[in-house]
């Protein structure tokens, strides 16, 4: 089933990309200051979470027995009575499909001459997003709403991802790979008709796969609305700062009017 699905979500991909119309020019080009700073950020990020992962201890028993669901602001606390097994499943099988996307870009033969820069900087993305949700995890400790639904089993609140609720990791990285997606497709083929159905699915995709979160009890709603903006913020100007810089020639007009000359010089 799992794999039906992405299969599925591939191919229309393939279909849009080998349907949109092609440019001449690469927009991107490799940048060695860039890719330094962005490689290094992502793996200092990334490195540092796991560290501090090995240094967090798990909730105890007496913790648990401690929590009080009345404690959670309004708007989160919805989130501590939903324990749908269905919507984790769901929730994967949408991150594992979003993440094989930039597959989609072999189906061009403008986007495939390319793939080897659009792989490093989806490589970018990935690692950079990975990093920053890992660590922010780390960093914060916020509980799983699981932790506090008797609905769920104490072998899961006494697991330490039960204190890596903020913010959510699959919304985060659903966003970053749909909007750079988006984003990438936007670039190589900005006159193609199929840019508001890349961009609505690459909106939507997120926001589903938060739904889904909030379902199975793994996240509160303001844990996905931050996942979204930082996973989307990432998969967007990732690829915008490897642009290449559009120089504006010099325009020259001369005119010859009855009274006179007129020379304009505007850049």
């Amino acid at each position: 089933m799992q794999l039906k699905i992405i299969l599925s979500i591939l191919l229309v991909f393939n279909f849009i990309f080998v349907n949109a119309q092609t440019q001449d020019s690469d927009p991107y080009q490799y940048d060695k200051k860039t890719d330094i700073i962005l490689f290094s950020a992502g793996a200092a990020t990334l490195g540092l979470g796991v560290y501090l992962n090995s240094q967090v201890p798990p909730l105890t028993v007496e913790e648990i027995g401690l929590l009080d669901k009345n404690a959670v602001n309004r708007l989160d606390r919805i989130s501590t009575g939903y324990a749908s097994a269905s919507a984790q499943v769901a929730s994967d099988y949408v991150l594992f499909s979003s993440l094989a996307l930039p597959s989609a870009f072999l189906a061009s033969q403008k986007t495939r001459k390319h793939f080897v820069k659009i792989g490093v900087m989806y490589t970018q993305v990935l690692l950079l997003n990975a990093g920053l949700t890992d660590l922010t995890k780390k960093l914060f400790l916020r509980t799983r709403p699981l932790a506090y639904n008797p609905d769920f089993g104490i072998e899961n609140k006494l697991a330490k991802d039960a204190r890596y609720s903020f913010f959510s990791g699959h919304v985060s990285a659903v966003a970053s790979s749909s909007f750079f997606a988006a984003k990438v497709f936007s670039d190589y083929f900005p006159n193609s008709k199929w840019k508001r159905v890349v961009w609505g699915t690459a909106i939507v995709t997120p926001m589903v796969t938060s739904f889904f979160r909030i379902k199975a009890g793994k996240h509160y709603p303001t844990d996905v609305i931050v996942g979204y903006a930082v996973g989307a913020s990432i998969g967007y100007f990732i690829p915008h700062l490897h642009q290449k810089i559009r120089k504006k020639s010099p325009n020259v007009n001369l005119s010859v009017l009855p009274t006179g000359g007129y020379f304009s010089w505007r850049f």
